[in-house]
């Protein structure tokens, strides 16, 4: 089952001629290998879905959702690539009355990178594994893909694999565009293989900040698209307390339990003014009846517990709602106040990957600016404020440290679309791409510029005629593509 280094070897070298015969192939072949894939995941959805339930302890329903997600991705990708969006065409024609001076004929498009290693993750076993969004979004770019298996769902990912290559084969893909590896040893000789250009992973801030070191010291160092850690902070402020703490903390409760706690963009931190509303009776109430399933797997509740057990020792920090050590734990909360969190800022540091919170009392009248200072990268932060409150310091500091502002909401949940990103400050990210949406493909590009090239010699997407119909700007102008109504 392990991948030898022959193997992976020879897995690299035929994605990278995959790569040679697929990169300038147009839109719609692409495109066409994308829905194949969407086709193909979705004839079989019931057999992967109950593979899925065996190996993870996730159930039907999310299962279910997860993998039509990751079909709607994959439909939605292969719009991107009809229009073209992703190349980002620019045409400057010659002008000889420029401001500056005679500008030449200059053209610019983006080109794939070329062979991409992508590490799975365990919490989303459709979403961000074999064909989630990494996968998805470097094929999108044109890119061949080696996909490590997380061995979290080894047998599901084996047979996602084998669904994906036999879709390519039968669309028409070259042979080894996208394959599988398993191991270690596999996975280390895929960040320093010469032929791999990018990695995408998504785990743990220990495991993905050693490939990224190990990305980096190549000969040749390599881009890292690191998910790493975040641990997601929720500020409110007084007058929303004062006006909803019931409802707030009831989507809170629900919002950092929901999966057991294996969300990446579960809010971790929830920052309350200190007063007299019975915050331990709310959320007991609220975490009660919340269901309850084991951890994915025996290492991932060894992190969850070591991580626990390291916050909640920590001086300053009790116990608000008290977890259990049961194979479907119970829900923990922990509690400190905004003068322990300043004295002690790592308290703000520890992602505990698992159902477990911790809640933050603030002084009436405290600048919860100076708070938000203290945090490193996120995913995402939230507020929960009034639309006639001044926070326009506190969104300020937020924005410097996260990628997705949320107001009145909860993050848990990424929707796939044009706008979202999903990223953030390290260690949130290596990055500062987006590893969900449409803009995920351009991690995996690179612009290349045409100057003063005759007609004859230019690639499709810079030709005047547009053989490719895609959506293009010129001479500072967006020209519109055939999905956008044009007629050829």
């Amino acid at each position: 089952m392990i991948t030898s280094l022959e193997e992976t070897e020879n897995t690299i070298a035929a994605a990278n001629q995959a790569y040679a015969r697929a990169k300038d192939v147009a839109p719609s072949m692409r495109a066409s290998w994308l829905t194949a894939i969407a086709g193909a995941l979705e004839a079989r959805s019931d057999e992967l879905v109950a593979l899925a339930s065996e190996e993870t302890h996730l159930d039907e329903g999310r299962l279910s959702f997860e993998l039509r997600r990751s079909v709607f991705q994959l439909r939605l990708f292969a719009e991107e690539v009809l229009r073209g969006e992703h190349l980002d065409a620019t045409i400057d024609h010659a002008d000889p009355a420029w401001g500056m001076g005679p500008r030449p004929d200059i053209r610019r498009y983006s080109v794939p990178l070329g062979v991409v290693g992508v590490f799975g993750a365990s919490n989303f076993p459709f979403a961000f594994s074999v064909m989630g969004g990494d996968s998805a979004s470097a094929l999108a770019a044109g890119c061949a893909v080696v996909h490590k298996i997380h061995e979290g769902h080894l047998q599901l990912a084996l047979r996602t694999g084998a669904i994906v290559e036999e879709a390519l084969d039968s669309a028409g893909a070259p042979r080894g565009l996208f394959a599988t590896i398993v191991g270690r040893a596999a996975a280390e000789r895929l960040v320093d293989h010469p032929l791999v250009r990018a990695i995408g992973f998504t785990g743990s801030t220990s495991g993905g900040r050693a490939l990224h070191d190990r990305a980096s010291l190549r000969p040749t160092p390599i881009p890292f698209f690191g998910e790493l850690g975040s641990i997601n902070p929720v500020f409110v402020t007084e007058q929303a307390w004062n006006r909803r703490h019931r409802e707030i903390l009831t989507g809170f409760a629900s919002s950092f339990t929901m999966g057991m706690g294996q969300f990446c963009t579960k809010p971790g931190l929830l920052f309350i003014p200190r007063d007299d509303v019975d915050v331990q009776r709310i959320l007991k109430e609220e975490i009660s009846g919340k269901p309850r399933r084991p951890l994915l797997s025996k290492k991932l509740r060894e992190g969850f517990d070591h991580a626990l057990e390291s916050v909640r020792s920590t001086p300053g920090v009790d116990v608000l709602v008290a977890g259990d050590d049961a194979e479907e734990p119970q829900p923990t909360v922990l509690v400190t106040t905004s003068d322990d969190v300043r004295a002690r800022p790592a308290i703000l540091e520890q992602e505990m990957f698992g159902p477990a919170a911790v809640v933050v009392q603030y002084r009436p009248g405290e600048d919860l600016s100076s708070l938000a200072r203290l945090m490193e990268g996120q995913l995402t932060a939230t507020l929960h404020a009034e639309p006639e409150e001044d926070v326009s310091i506190l969104l300020a500091d937020l924005r410097e440290r996260c990628g997705r502002l949320l107001w009145n909401a909860w993050p848990t949940g990424v929707t796939v679309t044009y706008a979202q990103h999903h990223g953030g400050p390290y260690p949130a990210t290596t990055a500062t791409t987006t590893s969900v949406g449409t803009a995920a493909v351009g991690r995996f590009m690179r612009p290349v510029a045409y100057d003063s090239f005759p007609p004859s010699q230019l690639p499709d997407p810079l030709q005047d005629h547009n053989p490719w119909r895609i959506r293009r700007r010129v001479d500072g102008m967006w020209e519109s593509s055939v999905m956008d109504g044009e007629t050829e």
